[in-house]
């Protein structure tokens, strides 16, 4: 029986990677990818040669990705844009496109999918794939996946190889961009020991800040604890798979198929929107949304049975409301007017901050019979409803 070989692949500085495919001219510069304004055309080039600026940026959006020369300057996924701005403030903005970064993604996953099919999906950027059958060493085997990824992309991408998901999690991330990492268990304390405890995917930001307290700064501080004393701070399930992780054990399984529980498309204003005075800028952002979210099912190969609609108010308050359909349905119009229902179900006498829609109950197309619901024409922004 081979011994398990699990690869861990993620894609280096995905998003604007893609950017810069597209616009070569801005590689070896700072690039911060976000800041898509809702309603309004995807921002390019004001002329030619020229792209904007994140000094030039006011709004509240957040930065999706960014280059890894942004990176150097303190720039990170998840910080406000206008933040990033005071950071590098000389850094290129260009807004996300999502349509070509599914793209991009289809054709990674293909072409790793030829050589190894056994693949966890873990979203646009990173899979799992499992090597234990793939003839070859673990070394050549990765390089062939990188050789065939930019073969078909482009695009670089970092990969580690150990045999559990845990591991190899870690060490796709130490030698970015374009690394290899592979990794044997009796390796562990010399290279994955020394790194910090964050490093391990499961331990975020409060269980580091906590471990910090108790003198665990470390990996090795950590498979060094005392498991009582983890017990007692974090619980005993908690604990046991603290002190598995940091010796390297890790048992779970690739899940090489999963169904979806939901699909939904959602947008954050640029500013609120009034429900009256935006009316026809919301009415047609709500419907936008209705039929992305309609596109995803019918791009995916499923039905929904209820559709629901998110709102968050400008004191931060959120409200969701939800409608069962007659039949299960993947329909545009139905989708959009079962959204409208569930819309005239709230009272909309504040500014809004942000417009989602969802589609849950989902099931294949082969086993749904689509429903036939009235299409709701306008959206009913602007009167009150309970």
């Amino acid at each position: 029986m081979n011994p398990t070989r699990i690869a861990h692949l993620d894609m280096d500085a995905f998003y604007a990677s893609v950017e810069l495919l597209r616009y070569p001219e801005l590689r070896g510069r700072p690039v911060v990818i976000g800041g898509r304004q809702a309603g309004a055309p995807m921002l390019r080039r004001a002329d030619i040669g020229r792209f904007p600026q994140l000094r030039d940026y006011a709004g509240r959006g957040v930065v999706t990705t960014c280059t890894y020369e942004a990176r150097a300057l303190g720039v990170s996924s998840g910080i406000g844009l206008m933040k990033a701005a005071k950071l590098a403030p000389a850094a290129i903005l260009l807004p996300a496109d999502f349509e070509a970064y599914r793209h991009y993604s289809a054709r990674f996953k293909a072409a790793v999918s030829e050589i190894a099919p056994r693949i966890e999906n873990r979203g646009i950027d990173e899979i799992f794939i499992d090597l234990t059958d793939v003839p070859g060493d673990a070394l050549t085997l990765g390089h062939r996946i990188q050789h065939a990824v930019r073969d078909a992309t482009g695009l670089s991408c970092s990969i580690g190889i150990t045999p559990n998901k845990l591991l190899s999690k870690i060490c796709s991330d130490l030698q970015k961009p374009n690394g290899l990492t592979v990794l044997d268990l009796d390796e562990v304390p010399a290279r994955i020991w020394p790194l910090s405890v964050a490093k391990i995917n499961g331990i975020g930001p409060k269980a580091t800040a906590r471990l910090a307290h108790l003198g665990i700064a470390t990996i090795a501080d950590l498979a060094q604890a005392d498991p009582a004393m983890l017990q007692r701070h974090f619980g005993p399930a908690y604990a046991s798979w603290l002190h598995r992780a940091a010796h390297g054990q890790d048992d779970a399984a690739l899940i090489t198929h999963s169904e979806p529980k939901s699909i939904s498309r959602e947008t954050t204003f640029e500013r609120d929107l009034h429900p009256r005075h935006d009316r026809g800028m919301l009415s047609d952002i709500f419907t936008r949304l209705c039929m992305s979210v309609a596109e995803d099912l019918r791009h995916k190969g499923y039905c929904a049975r209820t559709i629901g609609i998110k709102l968050r108010f400008d004191d931060f308050c959120a409200v969701t409301r939800n409608l069962s359909l007659p039949s299960a349905s993947a329909e545009p119009a139905v989708i959009r007017g079962a959204a409208g229902a569930c819309l005239r179900r709230v009272r909309l006498d504040r500014r809004l901050r942000l417009l989602g829609v969802r589609a849950s109950g989902l099931c294949a197309v082969e086993s749904a019979t689509h429903a036939h619901l009235p299409v709701q024409g306008e959206l009913a922004i602007g009167r009150a409803g309970h």
